[in-house]
């Protein structure tokens, strides 16, 4: 049947015409069109025309156009097992277009077998179809080399699939560690990306990568000192698979932890590296299980040089004073984490603490504020926001100095001026406020200046959803903090403690007492 249509001749014209109007047809593609379609062109034909494609203008893009909204439907797919054969062909065309549709078809057929089974990765050992599809990772097309990580992450997705990539027994070729080897540094950043985001697939996928040993990869790139580029893209794919829960595991390493030290106190390499180790440290030392995970040692090592980089830094406006404020912040939303950074005689949380004094910029005293927020618990559960003694200590007596040294002279000035500046500090603000407001020093210092709480209860402060949401939580904050602390029941607060409860009960968008305009209908004047 096959041979009578590969036999058969068809108009490649009238085919160009027909693929371009089925493929540019407006809506869903019914299982029914297709088969109406198959049944002018089958199959064999169409991709024996794609040989021969360039003979005619347009054929191809409307071709394979047509072919990726065929193989979308369950018609279609249902047709892949047994044309495996012709994708093998086109994985080796000499035409970007064909080499994608065919990534595409391999794609779509594993993404759409039992994996249970494995019967789509018995056709393709079958058809010998990995190590095109590997080779296709380093296509000089990126949409090509898009399709075929896409194909190997639904490979992955099968435990046969997993075995066929990362073979455990002695002598079996690896194919994607082959190709890492004798590939540019372009061709291993991809592959790098590819095993990054199977690290997200499950826990086993992420143990078959990191016995395979293609981990060691991002240490060679961070050692490649003469391609910046090739630095930057390796620690581009460190900072996503430090978001997977499966690759934090195998990041946290001793010599993992040491390279991003190094990376950070380097003087000599471009600031946009600096600031990209920074953030992927901030990343692992923000997950509580870094710290049962690695030698404490390691972590304030990481710490100290983010610490060093700032005293640098604290009297720029740069990104990366930015980026390093903003790390501090992620790394203290944990009780470890905020514990190691008000640990020291000098602690590292001072930065954050200086970078929301009045006389700073704007852009660095807005980190500054929402980092003295995280590490003062307001992303923390209740039970976790207070801290060590030590750390509690250091916390107070960071924001008094702060404060006795500027024109606020108290914490509560600090506040009431944070509160009084443009929208995106005050936000900031009533984040801080939530966070401190635990502490019964803070407490009072809110509590026993008006303007404060005028500014914090008030319903018609914020006009933005979000505005009003921290809003009310910071009044539901304040509110709590009194009722459970010892001034409940002093008179002085008594007021205070109506206004917040009328403002917690109102909620964060009900704000009465202002009359909206309404129309008023009257006969019109004539003359």
């Amino acid at each position: 049947m096959d041979a009578q249509y590969m036999e058969a001749s068809v108009d490649p014209a009238l085919l160009a015409a027909a693929a371009s109007n089925f493929a540019s047809y407006p809506g869903p593609t019914s299982d029914v069109a297709v088969k109406e379609f198959l049944d002018q062109f089958s199959l064999p034909v169409i991709f024996s025309t794609l040989e021969s494609a360039n003979d005619v203008p347009g054929l191809e893009s409307s071709v394979v156009a047509c072919l990726e909204r065929i193989f979308k439907t369950s018609y279609g797919v249902s047709l892949l097992p047994h044309y495996m054969p012709y994708a093998k062909v086109g994985l080796k065309a000499n035409s970007p277009l064909t080499r994608r549709l065919a990534c595409k078809a391999v794609s779509r057929f594993l993404e759409n077998t039992d994996k249970d089974e494995g019967s789509g990765v018995q056709t393709m050992v079958e058809n010998d179809i990995l190590p095109s599809i590997i080779v296709c990772l380093a296509d000089g097309d990126e949409s090509v080399a898009g399709a075929a990580a896409e194909a190997v992450e639904n490979l992955a997705k099968s435990t046969r699939g997993l075995e066929l990539l990362f073979p455990s027994k002695a002598g079996d070729v690896m194919h994607l560690k082959e190709l890492a080897m004798s590939g540019s540094s372009l061709v291993r950043i991809r592959i790098l990306a590819t095993i990054a985001a199977l690290f997200g697939i499950s826990s086993d996928t992420a143990a078959a990568v990191y016995r395979s040993g293609l981990l060691s990869m991002f240490e060679q790139e961070l050692n490649n000192t003469s391609d910046m580029l090739a630095i930057l893209n390796a620690l581009e794919v460190l900072y996503e698979l430090a978001a997977s829960p499966n690759g934090v595991k195998y990041l946290l390493t001793k010599n993992m932890l040491q390279r991003l030290a190094s990376t950070i106190s380097n003087s000599s390499v471009d600031s946009i590296l600096r600031s990209r180790a920074i953030m992927i440290s901030a990343r692992l030392l923000s997950l509580d299980i870094v710290y049962s995970a690695v030698d404490e040692l390691d972590v304030k090592n990481v710490i100290q040089a983010i610490d060093m980089d700032l005293e640098v830094l604290k009297s720029t406006e740069s990104d990366e004073h930015e980026v390093a404020l903003n790390a501090l912040g992620q790394i203290g939303m944990v009780k470890m984490g905020a514990e190691l950074l008000l640990g020291n005689t000098c602690p590292t949380a001072r930065h954050v603490v200086n970078a929301v004094s009045p006389h700073q910029w704007r852009n660095i005293k807005l980190a500054g504020t929402h980092a003295l927020a995280s590490i003062s618990g307001i992303e923390r559960t209740q039970s976790t926001i207070l801290l060590n003694d030590q750390a509690e200590s250091c916390l107070r007596n960071l924001i008094y100095t702060l404060a006795g040294n500027s024109s606020k002279l108290s914490p509560s000035g600090l506040f009431l001026s944070l509160l009084q500046q443009e929208p995106e500090i005050r936000l900031a603000a009533y984040r801080l406020i939530a966070g401190l407001v635990t502490r019964s020093w803070c407490l009072w210092e809110v509590c026993s200046k008006p303007d404060i709480v005028n500014l914090v209860t008030d319903p018609h402060a914020e006009t933005t959803k979000e505005g009003m949401e921290l809003r009310h939580s910071c009044c539901v904050a304040i509110n709590n903090s009194l009722m459970a602390s010892d001034y409940r029941n002093d008179a002085a607060f008594s007021q205070v403690a109506e206004k917040l409860q009328v403002a917690v009960r109102n909620g964060p968008y009900l704000a009465k007492g202002r009359t909206e305009a309404k129309p008023i209908v009257i006969t019109q004047e004539r003359f």
